[in-house]
């Protein structure tokens, strides 16, 4: 009688055959079981829950923000009072002062000619669009354009844009309450900023002080450096507006002139926005002058964006370009104008985070002088730990500051 052959399939029952590849797979199928742990689902909710709450209060953050920056701007010139023997009370109180002054007259000596010129403008509107329509009609391209601008039918406009012009209402309305907020917010941090620092610094532990110190004080710096400089570049750019159109005859010279300098804030974007009012307002004066004006607006923004800008701004945004286009197109997009404006000290923010904390990014090698900071950082933390022995945090605050300012004076000097 002869042996079973080895090779003959299994079977698992009488009258089923298993084939020798469903065996095999059935030996190396393994059961893989997924478990999240707790820890993990709770971190989940939190953030969830933090995003929906950051949602729910984003105007009172921005307020928050536009507090921060008006500290930011306004605390240098604090600081340089009291370095000169001025009480930090009195300073606050010298330097609101100035500001609020400083606003009156600018918006006495303004308002009332923009709201004339406006009314001028508005009463030449009927000759400016027939002009154009003419300029715009000696070329076959834009013939059908002059044809659109005779036939414009203001009655549609205007009710058509009713309900536009009530929603831009109420949202001045309430960015005027915001503002005024950020305002109060600001002058009650001035006043309060040795308790609330010490309060900051109270529940951060000592050991990291001194990088918490260094990122304070570079975010001072940013967000000053920042609004200062956008207050400098839009101020230089209204007077050029004014004094160009002025000088080429262009009437309702002022209320260009102020728009231009609003649209200024925006980086890269704002030239358009500035170029085409002036250049559709000399538009009717022929071409010379508006040649005149366009060349000399791209000049002063290639003088602008070349030589200004690193002036005023210094090292307090020194970023790449696709890092500021990417910036501004983020933040226009998620936040719309308020998000592009702070688009700018956010990402500059970051990059500071970044390089303070010695965040690791994903293939990076640690460069030669990183050793050497490393160590600068370490004798800091041993000196401010001796300095500060047995103080409380608010004195210990100050301390901290103080030798991430000097650092920082001392850091800046080899570059400038």
């Amino acid at each position: 009688m002869s042996a079973p052959d080895s090779r003959a399939p299994a079977t698992d029952a009488p009258g089923k055959r298993i084939e020798p590849e469903q065996e095999l797979l059935s030996r190396r199928t393994r059961v893989i079981r997924v478990e999240i742990a707790p820890w993990t689902i709770f971190s989940l909710v939190l953030v969830i829950a933090g995003l929906w709450i950051f949602t729910r209060l984003l105007p009172v953050v921005l307020v928050l923000v536009g507090a921060l920056m008006i500290v930011g701007t306004l605390g240098p010139a604090v600081e340089w009072l009291e370095q000169r023997g001025v009480r930090r009370v009195v300073g606050i109180a010298i330097v609101f002062a100035v500001l609020f002054v400083s606003t009156v007259l600018i918006f006495a000596l303004t308002i009332p000619e923009l709201v004339n010129q406006v009314r001028s403008l508005i009463g030449m509107e009927p000759a400016l669009r027939e002009r154009l329509a003419v300029w715009f009609a000696r070329s076959p391209l834009t013939a059908n354009l002059a044809d659109t601008m005779r036939n414009v039918q203001y009655d549609a406009l205007i009710k058509s844009s009713a309900a536009s012009v009530l929603t831009f209402f109420t949202l001045v309305v309430e960015s005027v309450a915001y503002g005024v907020g950020a305002i109060f917010l600001a002058l009650y941090m001035m006043l309060d900023r040795d308790r609330l620092r010490g309060a900051l610094f109270a529940v951060v532990p000592r050991t990291h002080h001194i990088r918490l110190s260094r990122i304070l004080v570079n975010l001072n710096t940013i967000v000053g450096g920042y609004i200062r400089g956008q207050m400098i570049t839009c101020a230089m750019m209204a007077v050029f507006m004014l004094v160009l159109l002025t000088a080429c005859g262009i009437p309702n010279a002022l209320v260009i002139a102020v728009f231009g300098g609003l649209a200024d804030v925006l980086p890269y974007i704002g030239i358009f926005i500035t170029m085409g009012p002036a250049v559709a307002a000399a538009l009717p004066f022929g071409a010379v002058i508006t040649l005149v004006v366009f060349l000399l607006m791209l000049a002063y923004e290639e003088f602008e964006s070349r030589v200004l800008v690193p002036i005023v701004y210094g090292r307090a945004l020194r970023m790449p370009s696709s890092v500021v286009l990417f910036s501004l197109i983020a933040g226009a997009t998620l936040f719309g104008i308020i998000g592009a404006l702070l688009a700018l000290p956010v990402a500059a923010t970051i990059l500071m985070l970044i390089d303070k904390l010695r965040v690791e990014l994903p293939g990076e090698t640690e460069q030669a002088g990183d050793a050497e900071i490393r160590k600068k950082d370490e004798h800091s933390e041993r000196e401010y730990t001796r300095r500060s022995e047995g103080m409380p945090a608010e004195e210990a605050s100050a301390i901290a500051v103080e030798m991430a300012g000097v650092r920082k004076k001392a850091e800046d000097e080899p570059a400038a």
